[in-house]
C-alpha cells in the first residue's frame, strides 16, 4: 500500500504520532513487531512525570541555554499533555493526578533533592521539599528523610494509556497493524519502503518509534537498553491501604540503584527496580524485591507476589531525548533513559508535527544525524549485571 506517512513502532511515540496526525487528516499506517505496548510502553512503571531525568539546569547547559530551555519548558507540560489525551479519548488507564514523590534515602539523596528544588523553583515549578515526617505520613515507610513533591505528575497503568492512544488513533483514521514486524526500510524513488513478512508499505516520510525496541533494524546502536522489573502484591487490605500512600502518589528513591513504589486502584503495592526477569538474574531481583518490601513496609507482613515483569530502557549518553535525522524525510524518536511516558507523549505529537511541515526551531529538541554509541553493548552489561550484583549483595547484608 501506499500512505503519507508510516510509523515503525506502537509504543507511546508512535500512537502519539499517529494519533496527532490522523487527528489533521494525515494518511498514516503503523507497523508494530508485537502487540500495542508489548514494549517500554506497556512494562513501565506507570509514572508520569515532568521533566527528565536530568536536572533542567544540566539540560542547558549540555544544550545551551536556548535549546535546553526549549526542551525544559515541553517536557515540564508533558503531564498537562498525557492526562489531556486521557480526558479527550475517555482512556480508561486508571489515571490518578496526586504528584510523585521522590524519596531521599540518606543526605546525600537530600542535597540531591535541595538542588533539584532550588532549579525547579527557578522556573517557578510548584515543587515542595517535605521533611522526614510528612514524607513518612504520605507514603506510609519511615525509610525516607525527606521528599521532593511535584503536584504536576501522576500515575496512570501504562499499558492501558498505550492501548487508548491506539484506540484513538484508529478512530482518527490512523491504521495500525500489530504483529507486523517491520523486517527492512529503505529510500528509493524518492520514497520510504517499510517491508513486512507480508507486505510492503511505501511512504513519503518515516518516523521509526522503535526506542530501545529496534529489533535489529539500526545496524550502530545509539542508546544502551537497560532493564526495569516490577513486582505487584495481591490487592492490600483497606487498613494497610489507609497508611501507605494514602493520597495515591507514585513514589522513587534516590538510591545509586534506584528503586519505585505505587499502589493502582485495586491496592496492589508495586514495587520496581533495575533488572530484568526474563533472564537467569530473576530470583536475586525477586529476593531483591521481598527484601526491599519488607523494609519499606514492616506493616504489610502477609503478601505475595502476584505478577512480575520487566521493560526494557533506551539511555543515550547523555541521558537526553532524540529526535534523529536519518534520512531525506525520515526521522527516529528514541532515548527517554527512564522518563518514556510524558516526553514519548511529547515527542510523538512532535514528529507529527515535523512530518506537516513545521519549522524544525519549533520543535521540543533539535533534529540532529544519530551519534553512534560504540560502547553501547559495553555499558548495558554494566548497568544489567551490576542492577543484579547489587541487589545480590543487599540480599546477602541484609539491606
Amino acid at each position: 500500500m501506499t500512505t503519507d506517512v508510516v510509523i515503525i513502532g506502537g509504543g507511546y511515540s508512535g500512537l502519539s504520532a499517529a494519533l496527532h496526525l490522523a487527528q489533521q487528516g494525515v494518511d498514516v499506517q503503523v507497523v508494530e513487531a508485537h502487540s500495542i505496548g508489548f514494549g517500554g510502553s506497556g512494562r513501565n512503571v506507570g509514572l508520569v512525570n515532568a521533566g527528565l531525568w536530568v536536572p533542567p539546569d544540566q539540560v542547558e547547559a549540555q544544550l545551551g541555554h536556548h535549546a535546553g530551555h526549549t526542551l525544559n519548558q515541553a517536557l515540564a507540560a508533558a503531564p498537562d499533555l498525557v492526562f489531556q489525551l486521557i480526558e479527550q479519548h475517555q482512556i480508561d488507564c486508571q489515571p490518578v493526578r496526586n504528584g510523585t514523590l521522590h524519596c531521599a534515602n540518606n543526605s546525600v539523596g537530600l542535597a540531591d533533592l535541595k538542588r533539584r528544588l532550588a532549579q525547579q523553583q527557578k522556573r517557578h515549578a510548584p515543587v515542595q521539599l517535605l521533611d522526614a515526617n510528612t514524607t513518612e505520613t504520605r507514603t506510609g515507610s519511615g525509610q525516607f528523610i525527606g521528599a521532593l513533591f511535584d503536584p504536576r505528575a501522576g500515575t496512570i497503568q501504562p499499558l492501558n494509556y498505550a492501548f487508548g492512544l491506539a484506540h484513538a488513533a484508529v478512530a482518527a483514521g490512523a491504521h495500525i497493524y500489530p504483529q507486523s514486524p517491520a523486517l527492512s526500510y529503505h529510500h528509493d524513488d524518492n520514497q520510504w519502503r517499510v517491508t513486512t513478512a507480508t507486505g510492503s508499505i511505501n511512504a513519503n516520510q518515516l518516523i521509526l518509534a522503535t526506542n530501545a525496541y529496534d529489533l535489529n533494524l539500526t545496524a550502530t546502536p545509539h542508546h544502551t537498553p537497560v532493564h526495569f522489573c516490577q513486582f505487584a502484591t495481591q490487592p492490600l487490605s483497606t487498613q494497610q491501604r489507609a497508611h501507605i500512600l494514602p493520597q495515591g502518589e507514585g513514589c522513587w528513591d534516590t538510591a545509586q540503584v534506584m528503586s519505585s513504589f505505587r499502589l493502582d486502584n485495586a491496592g496492589r503495592l508495586i514495587i520496581g527496580g533495575v533488572g530484568c526477569v526474563e533472564d537467569a538474574g530473576k530470583q536475586t531481583h525477586v529476593n531483591w524485591a521481598h527484601r526491599q518490601l519488607r523494609a519499606l513496609f514492616p506493616q504489610v507482613t502477609d503478601y505475595q507476589f502476584q505478577y512480575a515483569w520487566s521493560g526494557c530502557i533506551a539511555m543515550t549518553p547523555d541521558h537526553l531525548p532524540k529526535i534523529a535525522h536519518i534520512g531525506p524525510q525520515a526521522i527516529s524518536l528514541y532515548g527517554y533513559s527512564g522518563r518514556g511516558i510524558g516526553p514519548a507523549t511529547v515527542l510523538g505529537k512532535a514528529a507529527a508535527q515535523w512530518a506537516m511541515g513545521a519549522d524544525p526551531a519549533s520543535l521540543p529538541v533539535a533534529i540532529t544525524l544519530p551519534k553512534a554509541d560504540h560502547f553501547a553493548p559495553i555499558k548495558a552489561h554494566y548497568y544489567n549485571t551490576g542492577a543484579r550484583v547489587a541487589h545480590w549483595f543487599g540480599r546477602r547484608l541484609g539491606r
